[in-house]
């Protein structure tokens, strides 16, 4: 299958469409087309966003770093601004908009005195969003400083690049915001590249989001969205995690490399005050990782740990795992890092876990490995096993979270193909660990009947140049694909529910 990871031209006039056309290619192979988990749902009329971009009407404002103007009324290329920190000022706070704003943004650098300090308080809509787009297209725009951002709604990033030693995005109490064709940058001095919390309908396409000593993405209570086309890469930890009670996301179509601890992990660990009700108890729900390239990354390629609901499937995976394993179905953690307030509010409201201090496991359920491609060259092979899968522990009383807490409930691992390392090399399966053989779902025996597991190495067109699409004859060889369950959505906890919608 190819997979889309482009420019998109910006907006250079009035009242132009938004552009929306991939030019550059990024091959990745399938062992189908992808298998997608289908819910009942309702289209929201506020999901209509980012496609209702293509066609927007409303207020133009342009600036210009090295010819503009403050003075000027910003309305046209002639009359454009100086700096984007006053074209941001002339754009309404405090209020709903009823019409929107497009700041075209002519090619240059703009330096940290010409940006804004906190981007905050505006508030678009559907019809009326916020856009701020380089205008001579993508790449033509450097911001030399970040963009922190608090409660704004319907905002779109487009074409603009963030390039600096440090965090290059950082968003809290959003929704509706969209980054696209944008390189972020965040130079050797960031922890996160791209840090979003508390927020809906997040939407990252087409961009290069690199560089941070944790995450390149980090999402903490995200519910609803989509990062899809981007090449995620250079970070010392996760390049990429959603946790803290983040739901309804689709991560698909990335490449993803050059990963310290991890490539893509649904969940992980959260302090119980960031997290957001009715998501108060698994890491992740509803969370839907396909067709994506992992490669060159230390840790698991891929991991779910505390997640519900959880679809990987036609990922591939290439030069992973070297310092440990292939992918990791574990347990996520959850502390209480200060607010001992709102922790024990979350507790009361049926959160899992603690009220002050203490650290509480958060168990798997209904994760499933589908159809997945995992390739170790000569020379290179995880360092221990092929999996690890937690066995079942003991969480503190009083902290409402299952008991035991496992990390294997219903979790399926179906149609892989895996070629790491010597016939020798452990599943990762033992006396106590998950998978054990009363598993109905996941145990040895299974793990090696359904999925093909060093028996055959299937052979890549051209990793070393980027192409890992197989062989028209290892594609020939490659077993049907087998069709995921559907997410279970009957036993979820209290408040949640199936997506309104995928976005």
């Amino acid at each position: 299958m190819l997979l889309l990871i482009g420019m998109i031209s910006g907006c250079t006039d009035s009242q132009q469409s938004v552009q929306t056309q991939a030019t550059t290619a990024v091959t990745v192979p399938t062992i189908s087309e992808p298998v997608v988990v289908t819910e009942p749902a309702v289209r929201l009329d506020q999901a209509a966003f980012p496609d209702s971009l293509a066609t927007f009407h409303g207020n133009d404002l342009w600036a210009n770093p090295t010819t503009g103007n403050d003075a000027n009324t910003g309305t046209t290329r002639t009359t454009a601004l100086r700096t984007v920190g006053e074209a941001w000022r002339r754009v309404p706070a405090g209020t709903t908009l009823t019409t929107g704003y497009h700041l075209h943004l002519t090619a240059g650098h703009y330096p940290v005195d010409a940006l804004v300090n906190y981007w905050e308080d505006r508030h678009g809509t559907v019809a009326a969003p916020i856009i701020v787009e380089a205008a001579d297209g993508a790449h033509t725009v450097v911001f030399d400083g970040d963009i922190n951002m608090y409660a704004v709604s319907y905002f779109a990033l487009i074409g603009v690049d963030i390039i600096r030693d440090g965090d290059a995005f950082h968003c809290e109490h959003c929704d509706h915001i969209l980054i696209r064709d944008s390189e972020l940058s965040g130079g050797t001095g960031a922890h996160e590249t791209v840090k979003v919390n508390q927020s809906q309908y997040l939407f990252i396409e087409s961009s290069d989001i690199h560089g941070a000593d944790d995450n390149a993405i980090d999402f903490v209570a995200v519910q609803y969205g989509h990062v899809t086309g981007n090449r995620i890469h250079g970070a010392q930890d996760w390049c990429m995690y959603t946790k803290g009670g983040s739901a309804y996301l689709t991560v698909s179509g990335n490449e993803v490399y050059d990963c310290g601890t991890g490539g893509i992990t649904a969940g992980q660990g959260t302090g119980f005050e960031f997290m957001v009700a009715p998501w108060l108890q698994y890491e992740a729900y509803g969370i839907r990782i396909t067709d994506n390239v992992v490669h060159d990354t230390e840790g698991a390629g891929l991991g779910v740990n505390g997640g519900y609901n959880i679809l990987l499937a036609g990922n591939t995976l290439y030069r992973v795992g070297t310092r440990s394993h292939l992918v990791e179905f574990v347990q996520g953690s959850r502390s209480c890092d200060g607010d001992t307030a709102t922790c024990a509010a979350h507790l009361a409201a049926g959160g899992w876990g603690p009220s002050n201090t203490g650290d509480v496991p958060i168990p798997n359920r209904h994760v499933y490995f589908y159809n997945n491609i995992t390739v170790n060259p000569a020379g290179v092979q995880s360092q221990w096993q092929h999996f690890e899968i937690q066995g079942p522990t003991t969480p503190p009383a009083g902290s409402h979270a299952p008991n035991p807490s496992v990390a294997d409930d219903d979790v399926r691992i179906v149609g892989n193909v895996i070629w790491n390392g010597s016939a020798d090399m452990p599943l990762g399966i033992g006396d106590s660990t998950g998978c054990a053989p009363t598993n109905p779902t996941c145990n040895a025996t299974q793990l090696t009947s359904s999925n093909r597991i060093n028996t055959w190495q299937p052979q890549m067109i051209d990793p070393a140049h980027g192409d890992y699409r197989l062989t028209p004859t290892s594609q020939a060889a490659m077993p049907p694909a087998a069709a995921p369950p559907a997410f279970v959505w009957a036993d979820a906890p209290t408040g949640v529910t199936a997506p309104m919608a995928w976005l």
